[in-house]
């Protein structure tokens, strides 16, 4: 037994040691030298996808969030300046256009050549003349201020008309400005609540920044949209100005339209317009997303002839209408052409199974 533990015991952990070091040395200095086979690298391609021009009609339409407001009153004014002597009507009264309201006697001197016995000049005497004050349009007279007795002045604001009548507004992106600028035509209102959706043909685009509704950029009145009418736009999008257009941007504009009578309506009434711009029937056509640019001209990337691994082709087209999704091409691009179905790194368009935060972009030419 001491045998055991003095001399065998000590050689056998010797050699299980010597037979580890072996073959750690092995492994770092032996099969390290050696020559691997060769082995298949892992192979990735991404694809950049593409889209070919096709034909199809394009119909322009948007829709627009407004509210039904009442019309401002309009301001009666004198237009003779005396002392007021008879009043026709009283506030709440409905009144016609022209009709009178009430009656100014203004006094004027007139002068006679005649003498006196003593040739002293005679006092002038005096000479009154009525006037009757018109209401200048048609409605509820909502005030009237003038008193018995009153002295007026020409110009002075003594009441005011309620017409009566209502329109509906609501305020336009610039991508929807750009949609409508060949003239919008008849606009079909259906309100929240309402009657039946019905025609709204005296439509007025405005633009913010115009004191009046005058053309500036923007101040069009309808004269009814045709086959090709209107100038579409591909709206530049954040960063490299391509893709759809956003229709929640800042709002530069107001469209607005005149309730025609007889349309059951009050004040807050919310209510969709859905404005025509034109159609563009059988036309080569790209998604917006294919499009950098903004009015008439744009430009498209042309998928390379030498496949997937080929730089694509930068082309100018001229566009004309779009409808929020596809774009019409005037010229410059032929149907069946291969093009690239975003602009090159343009965001793409959000996806709704992305969590919070998350950034999908288009594949970079």
């Amino acid at each position: 037994m001491g045998t055991f533990r003095r001399v065998i015991l000590p050689v056998a952990w010797l050699l299980v040691f010597a037979i580890i070091a072996v073959a750690l040395v092995k492994i770092a200095f032996v099969d390290g030298l050696e020559a691997t086979g060769s082995e298949p690298a892992p192979l990735a391609q991404v694809d950049i996808p593409v889209v070919p021009a096709t034909r199809a009609t394009v119909t322009n339409t948007v829709e627009i969030k407004g509210t039904v407001q009442s019309d401002a009153a309009d301001t009666v004014r004198s237009t003779s300046a005396g002392k007021v002597i008879k009043v026709f009507v009283e506030a709440g009264a409905t009144v016609a256009e022209g009709q009178a309201l009430f009656q100014v006697k203004a006094e004027r001197a007139v002068q006679t050549t005649q003498t006196s016995k003593d040739g002293t000049p005679p006092t002038p005497k005096p000479v009154y003349d009525y006037f009757d004050i018109l209401a200048p349009s048609a409605g509820t007279l909502q005030q009237l201020t003038t008193l018995i007795d009153q002295q007026v002045t020409v110009g002075e604001s003594v009441g005011k008309i309620d017409p009566g009548t209502y329109t509906v507004a609501g305020s336009v992106t610039a991508a929807q400005q750009y949609r409508l600028l060949g003239k919008p035509g008849p606009a079909e209102i259906a309100l929240v609540g309402g009657p039946a959706p019905f025609q709204c043909t005296e439509v007025t685009l405005k633009n913010n920044a115009s004191d009046d509704g005058g053309s500036a950029s923007g101040g069009l009145a309808a004269t009814g949209g045709g086959a090709g009418m209107g100038v579409g736009a591909a709206i530049a999008g954040p960063g490299a100005g391509g893709g759809q257009p956003e229709e929640g941007g800042t709002p530069t504009g107001t469209l607005s339209c005149a309730i025609p009578a007889g349309q059951q309506v009050f004040a807050g009434l919310g209510a969709t317009m859905t404005v025509s711009a034109g159609v563009a029937p059988d036309v080569v056509t790209v998604p917006l997303t294919s499009v950098k640019g903004s009015v008439k001209d744009g430009i498209v990337w042309i998928a390379g002839p030498g496949g997937a691994g080929a730089a694509p082709e930068q082309r100018t087209v001229q566009l004309g209408l779009n409808d929020g999704s596809v774009v019409e091409v005037t010229s410059g691009l032929a149907e069946g052409e291969q093009v690239l179905e975003f602009v090159p790194g343009a965001p793409a368009a959000p996806n709704p199974m992305m969590g919070p935060g998350q950034i999908a972009y288009a594949p970079a030419g």
